[in-house]
């Protein structure tokens, strides 16, 4: 099977824009909201900075920051110098992109457009999940992917129960170390918690 998996395949192809002339305390509010580090700042479609967590806090501590930062904009603040990284690049080449340039996460385009996010927590992901099943990294990839959607369809009947007065019912569901999906019959097998689907195989 082809271990070769790109950016592309395992990057968060949702990613927050903003503009230059956003509020400082805006642009984190809607970052602390999507529980993300960072935002591309965009002039009309074409990427010109990024603005993360840490651009806040620099502002925060500087001399006049906490009387600035009401009026501070995303523009003056941001980090001009974009890390990125090509969507058909190997997670082994965005791990040393990462590394050398001392980031927690990277832009990724198609060469003019921003596409996605790589993060450091989506490598690592993909690494964990590939040492605990023992699979290839394409077939971690593709767990992972299962196991997301698996989640976002466990997220939409989440809000059904609750809204019917009960609780979530996820509390007693957990992640097949195999496949990667949410159930209720997780069994030990070999070492391993696993769904009534992979302890048949």
């Amino acid at each position: 099977m082809n271990t070769d998996v790109t950016v592309s395949e395992v990057m968060d192809r949702e990613f927050v824009g903003v503009t230059e002339s956003d509020g400082v305390l805006e642009t984190v509010e809607l970052l602390l909201q999507e529980e993300i580090e960072v935002a591309v700042v965009l002039r009309g479609q074409d990427p010109v900075g990024v603005f993360a967590d840490r651009d806040a806090l620099g502002l925060l501590v500087a001399d006049d920051g906490p009387d600035h930062l009401a009026d501070a904009t995303v523009g003056e603040v941001m980090t001009e110098e974009i890390p990125s990284v090509d969507g058909d690049a190997s997670l082994a080449a965005a791990r040393d992109r990462m590394t050398t340039r001392d980031t927690r996460w990277l832009i990724v385009s198609d060469g003019a457009e921003p596409t996605g996010v790589l993060t450091e927590h989506d490598l690592l992901t993909s690494s964990t999940l590939q040492r605990a099943t023992g699979t290839s990294e394409a077939e971690s990839v593709e767990a992972s992917a299962r196991r997301v959607e698996a989640g976002r369809e466990a997220d939409a009947g989440a809000g059904a129960t609750e809204g019917a007065g009960g609780q979530s019912g996820f509390e007693d569901q957990s992640i097949c170390e195999k496949c990667g999906t949410l159930a209720h019959d997780l069994s030990s097998f070999n070492g391993q918690l696993l769904c009534a689907d992979c302890r048949d195989i």
